[in-house]
């Protein structure tokens, strides 16, 4: 392996892993957390974290092909719109509050079926508009549609694992207001280099 290959790995797994890092962060004090909290207390937590899956590669597959068409446009307007954008959500982790989710709807069933396609419905359209497809579009615009969609899907499948693994523990044990200011705080330095890139 020469040294350009070698340089050319190195850039996709510190895209990959920036994406993984900046979406994991993004995604634990989001409303998709805590369906998968609801119907992993409910339902076999393996199947709805099979359902939750399929949906997030669908999500981070488009904002990832999203940002690569944005990629294409001139550099200084994309720049300048995530950096709008990472402030935007910023502002969004912030002043949000605490989500809660029904749960009268979810089925008491271990069957596969009932699980998957709760898990998949409930992500698949939670997730439109969503902060972290938004911050995946703008990542993968700015660093390369594949290693960021890829790091991208891997955080939102590791959210999902782990709120089914920990149930309702975890919104107990995990201070989300402290998440969704380090959160924020990710998303304010992304927004001050991506408008310094932008600027230069």
């Amino acid at each position: 392996m020469c040294g350009a290959d070698i340089v050319g790995v190195v850039d996709f797994l510190v895209t990959a892993l920036t994406a993984f890092a900046v979406i994991f962060l993004a995604e634990l004090p989001d409303k998709t957390m805590f369906a998968s909290l609801a119907m992993g207390a409910r339902m076999k937590a393996r199947y709805v974290w099979l359902g939750t899956s399929s949906a997030f590669a669908v999500h981070a597959t488009l904002a990832a092909a999203v940002g690569g068409a944005l990629a294409q446009l001139p550099d200084t307007p994309v720049r300048l719109a995530s950096a709008a954008m990472f402030a935007l959500g910023a502002v969004v982790l912030l002043r949000g509050a605490s989500e809660t989710v029904d749960e009268a709807g979810f089925d008491l069933t271990q069957a596969f079926w009932p699980a998957y396609s709760a898990g998949f419905i409930a992500v698949f359209i939670g997730e439109w508009g969503d902060l972290t497809q938004i911050t995946t579009a703008n990542l993968a615009a700015n660093n390369g549609a594949l290693p960021t969609g890829l790091g991208a899907f891997v955080a939102l499948c590791a959210v999902s694992g782990l709120a089914l693994l920990a149930g309702r523990s975890i919104a107990a044990r995990v201070p989300l207001r402290t998440v969704r200011r380090v959160a924020a705080s990710v998303m304010i330095v992304l927004a001050i280099w991506s408008l310094e890139q932008a600027l230069r």
